[in-house]
């Protein structure tokens, strides 16, 4: 690594691992996952700490590139499909490929994993786009060799309470339930707040509403409603290892139909499980999990999955790398790629926060959304060097 500019190379190492996090960062990281909208004062009663300390530590974590806050949607109702699509690669074409891929507007999730396929991503299929066209733009990202596509039937589970056990000794808040919103369950304004709070997930209400010329009320209101009712989520994106959770791992499980609902339900109150869904495929089941260390993996197996009645066998693989989640590219993972080769280019699509797509027939490319950067970070008080 050349660290001739200690700033870029310190965040190139805190974005990239290894990672020198003490317990009171982590705990300030467990309290954004928890509320990544908290004030520094209520982070800083959360944790037994001062508020200088949570802001100073906060917010250089996150100008490292090792933590980012978004405001992240869930997809709309209705006509609106979710496919997890496990992808082949040409070997070597992993990170060009999973680049690719997350540079689509149309998917929510992509990680690199070990095992029989190399990626899986998360794409949503929009009102009025076909699955065959949607999985056609993805089989012809050069560098992917074929890909498994299994229709998303409901999620149980999606949220951040594996990180909540480094807060064992206070109350985090509860996260709201999974939601399955309507088609229409956000309007042109709820969109431009939205996509303003996906940029910088702490933003503040007066700032989103001076430049986006509406009342600092109307934004508190509507994305109080919208966060209230799960149509939207506030994510903090940090790598597990950040916070010394070693094993990130993707399971696919065969599960016996009358027992489908009872697992689903078992595995998502289960703290080390961040997702549940049941997919319409091979597998009925696919969940997300983050135990301390591989070591843990055999446990977690055999006195755990192997024990759920209904379970008939599983499929697992390693997350080596998670890229986009929620519709945001991870930071780390950003980075990886700002030292890569260039990636293979995205296709002329424009995506809105509700999930909408808009292909473009002549060729052109919708411009972008607004980047809110700059806007002022919520509970943001100056930061101070010890």
């Amino acid at each position: 690594m050349d660290c001739r500019d200690p700033v870029d190379c310190r965040a190139r190492v805190m974005a990239t691992g290894p990672y020198d996090l003490d317990p009171t960062d982590r705990r300030i990281v467990a309290a954004l996952q928890a509320n990544g909208r908290a004030s520094w004062t209520e982070i800083a009663a959360l944790i037994g700490t001062s508020v200088t300390t949570v802001a100073r530590r906060a917010q250089q974590l996150i100008a490292d590139g090792l933590v980012r806050v978004a405001v992240a949607p869930q997809p709309g109702g209705g006509p609106a499909d979710l496919l997890i699509v496990r992808v082949h690669c040409v070997p070597g074409e992993q990170l060009p490929t999973a680049r690719a891929l997350a540079a689509r507007p149309e998917v929510r999730f992509v990680a690199v994993v070990t095992g029989a396929h190399d990626l899986v991503a998360e794409v949503l299929v929009t009102p009025g786009t076909s699955m065959h066209s949607v999985l056609t733009g993805v089989q012809r990202i050069p560098g992917v060799r074929g890909t498994v596509a299994d229709l998303l039937l409901h999620t149980y589970k999606s949220d951040h309470e594996w990180s909540r056990q480094l807060l064992d000794d206070v109350t985090a808040p509860a996260t709201p339930p999974v939601h399955d919103c309507p088609p229409d369950h956000l309007d042109k304004v709820d969109e431009r707040i939205v996509r303003a709070l996906r940029d910088d997930g702490r933003a503040s209400f007066h700032a989103v509403a001076l430049g986006l010329g509406i009342s600092e009320s109307t934004v508190r209101r509507r994305f109080e409603a919208l966060y209230g009712t799960g149509c939207v989520q506030v994510i903090t994106l940090v790598p597990a290892a950040a916070l010394g959770f070693k094993a990130e791992l993707l399971f696919w499980l065969s599960v016996a139909p009358s027992r489908l609902d009872a697992v689903a339900r078992e595995l998502a109150a289960l703290p080390g499980v961040r997702y549940v869904a049941a997919t319409l495929g091979q597998e009925s089941l696919m969940c997300e999990v983050i135990l301390p260390a591989h070591a843990d993996v055999l446990d977690f197996t055999t006195r755990t999955l192997a024990r759920i009645d209904g379970v008939r066998s599983w499929a697992a693989g390693v997350e080596l790398l998670t890229v986009k989640r929620g519709f945001v590219l991870t930071p780390w993972a950003a980075r990886r790629f700002d030292h890569a080769e260039p990636a293979h280019p995205a296709p002329d699509v424009e995506i809105g926060p509700s999930g909408s797509a808009t292909a473009l027939d002549d060729g052109t490319t919708l411009p972008r959304p607004r980047s809110a950067r700059g806007i002022r970070r919520a509970g943001r008080v100056p930061a101070r060097r010890p």
